[in-house]
């Protein structure tokens, strides 16, 4: 452990979208409370994330998704890529870190580069079950790679991995100690569509709800659901012919309880979002983004349904009678739901800042 001193600096490079920003964000908590500097590096979009973001300093670098399919647009991601690393290098010639901590997301390739060039540790944290393309590339110059799951492909031959679980956010954490709701009332679906590809999801579950749910247990459902601003409408008038009660809105600020409440929830299988059902415990059906890079989403959902804690429906199946079909058989047997909800909550990492922030003190100490 370290000795809480303030002028220990971790470098955090993270950034592209929520789901590497969050976890980064959590693991930037823990260590500022153990008297670490934190500093991030990310670029435009990653540090739109970044608000509330518990550094004490955070600088945009250049950064570019190479693109093999479009070569003529090589030289001009190369160019912003080497201004990256440049600007990344010269910062950490001038702020000397003890670590850099890398959390995916090509924005965080410039940092980790110079990072390398410098030989100063880096450190990786892969959040799904699927090594990213930038974790990849700097996994075997990595003091570790700690894991949001068990399984993770790709992992270079040699390379030190540590399961430790994603860390999440506070408020999440916070609602583990809610029990299960009763089963014999209202029973409440939980629908999230993720920050991409939710259209699909708004397509479906209402019609599967409204005609292939039946009419008794329909009845009972309490429906909340996040849809897209463009689809409200027509969602709506789905619900309202079925004579389902449903609270529909494109972003919930309340997503830790609304999680806690939900009887069965229906979502994408982000990294984040398995791991959430997992610490608070509840039963799930997930339904994999198809044009997830090297289908790591398919890969996350294995973590809950290995345990039966989740059903996991491909894309290329989502017809709105096999899942009405599928929510109905589950919303039917209270028991088998309360089940699948322990078992769920057996599956929760809760300590993955911690051990991560444990580990990096340990590299830092080296």
């Amino acid at each position: 452990m370290g000795d809480g001193s303030s002028d220990k600096l971790v470098i955090i490079a993270a950034g592209g979208t929520g789901g590497h920003m969050f976890p980064a964000r959590a693991f930037a908590d823990e260590m500022r409370a153990r008297g670490w500097t934190v500093g991030l590096i990310s670029d435009s979009r990653g540090l739109r994330y970044a608000a509330d973001f518990p550094a004490a300093w955070k600088e945009e670098v250049k950064a570019a998704s190479p693109n093999f399919r479009k070569p003529w647009t090589l030289p001009a991601a190369a160019l912003k890529i080497n201004a990256g690393i440049s600007r990344a290098a010269k910062l950490m010639k001038a702020t000397r870190p003890a670590l850099v901590a890398g959390f995916g997301g090509y924005p965080a390739y410039p940092a980790l580069a110079a990072a390398k060039r410098l030989n100063v540790p880096i450190i990786i944290h892969e959040q799904n079950a699927v090594l990213g393309r930038v974790n990849r590339q700097f996994a075997r110059h990595a003091k570790f790679v700690a894991s949001g799951f068990n399984r993770l492909d790709y992992l270079p031959q040699g390379a030190a991995h540590m399961a430790i679980g994603n860390p999440v956010r506070a408020p999440i954490i916070a609602m583990r100690e809610t029990p299960y709701p009763p089963t014999d009332g209202k029973l409440n679906l939980f629908i999230t569509g993720g920050s991409q590809g939710s259209s699909i999801i708004g397509d479906t579950v209402p019609l599967a709800i409204a005609d292939f749910i039946p009419a008794p247990l329909r009845s009972r459902l309490k429906v909340v659901q996040q849809v897209r601003a463009e689809q409200m409408e027509g969602v709506r008038n789905v619900y309202r012919r079925a004579g389902v009660d449903a609270d529909l809105a494109p972003f919930f600020s309340d997503m830790p309880e609304r999680l806690a409440a939900a009887h069965l929830v229906v979502a994408r299988s982000g990294a984040g979002t398995v791991s959430e059902l997992a610490v608070v415990g509840r039963p799930s059906i997930l339904i994999p983004l198809a044009i997830a890079m090297d289908d790591h989403q398919a890969a996350n959902a294995e973590a809950l349904t290995d345990v039966d804690a989740a059903d996991m429906v491909l894309e290329g199946n989502l017809y709105p009678k096999l899942l009405g079909s599928l929510i109905a058989v589950r919303l039917e047997h209270g028991d088998d739901l309360r089940q699948r909800a322990a078992a769920a909550k057996s599956a929760g990492k809760m300590n993955a800042a911690s051990d991560l922030a444990d580990m990096a003190e340990r590299v830092a100490e080296l």
